[in-house]
Formats: structure tokens, sequence, C-alpha cells
């Protein structure tokens, strides 16, 4: 269900819960709590205002609930999220709620309303999505948000864009939770188009035909075992005015990996769907330009396809050609995401972007060294990688910079071709970011 935002100087009368943020100093404290809230109550039921926190009590004619915050000093847009995510769970059969977390937090002046208010309407939406094919419809109602505090311009402008954000992040989510056997790279490449046209992006969408004649070998030989035709898809969001730099996004697009002949384990495959998370978080990113509207030119491209296991599937041993004249040998056909990833590098280079991000769930051996819930950054020039640092930090997606030393450039050294596609049994993920490094052009910065 779309959730319709808004704000207010207070509370809406027909809110049917109206939730306030409480910090532990707060609670602990002497000042009145809001209305409808009472200290002794709250501590039989043994809420502590701590961070994560949701405690609903019944009001004059509606409901009352209690966010925990946590500590005052340690109020921050992370925290906001997630105290609005659990507020949602916990409101998600109501069809109305009003919550004042982004003025506390203002209150506190730790952090200003407007990112506060961008939080919030992230933790909200995102907490209520669903994806599914059951016969049996979630009973979710929550419909309408009121933010309560200052009502200024600022404040509308930040839920207007978080709105859209959340909307970017559920298509992603979309497209990522569909079964490979549905979203097939011209599926795929196809509800791409549709989006962009949409939003007013330009879209560029190459058939098997045209990517041959473009010299993909990479992505033409991931897709060589499979029965569905592969896609590479550009996209471009132009700023009114003049751009001020351009900036590229490459996403992985594997809709299903089977591993090719170096075929996955049963466990290892239930989830390739997810194979294509880069090219759909890209593919959000792109949808919500228009509406928060940089000043920059931003171009993607997105390298579509399966990894199967047909009968002229690419062989181990095999050598392929990439779109900038470099060779892999293939001896692990598992490890097929640098090999499509690198013509997409080729390609984002030779239209000499000010800096280069690409997005992948590239290797495993990542997830090994850092887990499931933070990525690992690689890429050169410092400046622009602790430029992504901090976009991670304000946006509460974890990254951990891991290094590309030059020494283990050997280690994917090949006897007959420029490199191999895979290293030894150790630092996978580094020498997966060593072979995609090649493939983008000198002076670029890249993460």
């Amino acid at each position: 269900m779309a959730i319709q935002f808004s704000t207010a100087r207070r509370a809406p009368a027909r809110a049917e819960v109206v939730a306030h943020g409480l910090t532990t100093d707060a609670l602990t404290g002497d000042a009145p709590l809001p209305a409808g809230l009472d200290r002794d109550d709250l501590g039989r039921l043994g809420f502590e205002a701590k961070v994560d926190q949701v405690q609903v009590v019944p009001g004059a004619g509606r409901l009352v609930a209690a966010v925990g915050l946590g500590p005052a000093e340690g109020v921050d847009t992370d925290r906001l999220r997630r105290a609005a995510a659990g507020l949602a769970r916990a409101a998600r059969g109501r069809r109305s709620l009003a919550l004042d977390l982004a003025s506390v937090a203002a209150a506190l002046d730790t952090v200003p309303q407007p990112k506060g208010a961008h939080a919030v309407v992230e933790g909200v939406a995102l907490a209520l999505y669903r994806f599914g094919y059951k016969s049996t419809k979630d009973d979710d109602r929550l419909g309408r948000v009121t933010l309560v505090g200052s009502t200024a311009a600022g404040i509308r402008s930040a839920v207007e864009h978080a709105a859209a954000v959340a909307d970017g992040v559920m298509l992603a989510r979309d497209l990522v939770n569909e079964p490979g056997g549905s979203l097939t790279p011209p599926k795929f490449a196809n509800r791409v188009r549709r989006m962009a046209r949409d939003r007013g992006l330009t879209v560029k969408v190459l058939d098997e035909a045209a990517i041959k004649r473009a010299r993909l070998g990479g992505l033409l030989g991931v897709s060589r075992g499979s029965t569905q035709a592969p896609r590479f898809v550009e996209l471009t969001y132009t700023p009114t005015g003049r751009p001020k730099g351009t900036l590229a996004l490459v996403g992985k697009g594997l809709t299903f990996d089977a591993g090719g002949l170096s075929i996955k384990t049963g466990q290892g495959m239930m989830d390739m769907k997810m194979d294509m998370g880069g090219a759909a978080a890209v593919v959000g990113a792109m949808s919500v330009l228009p509406t928060v509207a940089p000043r920059c030119r931003v171009r993607a491209y997105l390298p579509m396809t399966d990894n199967m296991l047909g009968g002229d599937a690419t062989r181990p041993g095999d050598v392929l050609t990439i779109r900038n004249g470099k060779t892999i040998e293939v001896l692990n056909t598992d490890a097929e995401g640098r090999l499509v990833l690198a013509d997409a590098l080729s390609l984002a280079s030779e239209a000499k972007p000010d800096a280069i991000v690409d997005l992948a769930t590239l290797t495993g051996a990542c997830m090994v060294a850092l887990g499931p819930r933070i990525a690992g950054l690689m890429g050169r020039d410092d400046a622009f990688l602790a430029q992504v640092e901090a976009a991670s930090a304000r946006t509460g997606e974890r990254v951990w910079r891991l290094p590309l030393p030059d020494d283990y450039r050997r280690m994917v050294d090949s006897p007959v071709a420029d490199m191999k596609n895979i290293g030894g049994p150790h630092g996978g993920a580094i020498t997966a970011g060593l072979i995609l490094g090649e493939f983008v052009a000198d002076g670029i910065p890249w993460a």
C-alpha cells in the first residue's frame, strides 16, 4: 500500500495512533511527558526508551505510542530511521499515524529537522515493504503518516525527497525479489525501459546482435550457456542547465546464477535470483534522480544475463576478449560477475566520466570477511572513496574499505591471457577488485 506523507504543526484529530519519541534522559527526568504517556505505566510495561523499543498504550479515543530513542546525546539519523521503522511495524494495522520523532531530535539539537524528517520517512516506508505471491494478502492498512512539528518548505521538500528515495529502494527490492524465471534479461531490460520513460530518463537497450557489434566479450561469454538472450542497458539523467560533471554507475545484472559449468550446490543456488542486486540498486537510484535533481549528469551501464549450463556454455580454460581489448582466461565460470562488469566498466571509461561507482554481488569472499550487512569498498582515489564513506554514514548503509595492493596482482596472472578470472584460495574479494580495476581507465576515480 502506498503511504501518503504530510507535515502538520500538531497531530491530526483523525490520527489513529499518535507517537512520541522519548530519550532515556526524558523518561528518567522530571519534565512532564507528552499527553497520554505516564512514567509509572511505562515502567510497569518494561519500557526504558531504549533504541528500537516501541510501547503502545490506550489513550483518549486513540492509541498513543512511546518510541525509544536511547540517550539524547547519541540521537542521529540512523537512530531515527530505526525508531521510525519499529514504530511503523507496530502501527501497520492502523490506517493513520502521527509522529514527532524528527522534531524531538531537532529540539535536542542533534539532527536538523529536514534531515530528521528524511530519515523518518525512509524508516516508515521501508519497514512496511512487502513482496510475494501469496494467495492471501497481508493485513497492512497504514496509508497516512503525518510528521508533527514544523511545516516549513524545507521540511516538506525533505519529505518529498525521502518518499522518492524509498520508492527507488522498493523498486530495487522488487527487482531483486523477482524470481529468475520471470525476470529474464529481456524482461529486466523492458522493465527498466518503462521506468526510464516514465521518469524522463534517456534509455538505450542493446540486444544480442548489438552486444556483438559492441564487442562485449565478457557478457557474451557468460551468456553462452543460456537460452535467454543477453541485454545491455544504458540510462542517462541530464540535469536542467549545464551539468556540473558526470558520474557513471555500473551494476551487475545476473538475473540468475547457476554457476555455469562450475555449477553451484543446490544450497548455494537458492538465492541466486538476487545476483542482479547491483543492477537493481542502480535502477532504483536512477529512478529517483528526476525528483532529487542533482546538478551532475549520471549515466548507468547495466549488463544483463543469466549464468547457465547449456550445451555451448563457456568452458573452464576459454579465453574471453573484453571491450577494451584485454583478455581473461576463465578458470571458474562461477566467477562471472567480473566478466560482465569488465565490459561495462570499459564502456563507462570511454565516456570519460568524473568518477565511476560499480555495485555488485561480486564474491562470497567479501561476506566471509565482513558478514552480510557491511559492503566491501574498494577502488582508487582516496578523496573519492572518502566521499563514498561519508555517503554511507549519512544513509546508514555500512561499508568497510578493503585494500587493492599492487603485489596481489600476480595472483591473477595467466600464462595464456592478460589475466585469469580467479586468484588463489585467499583474498578472493581483493583479487576480484584488482581484476575490475584493469578495466577502469587511468585517472578516473573509481569505487
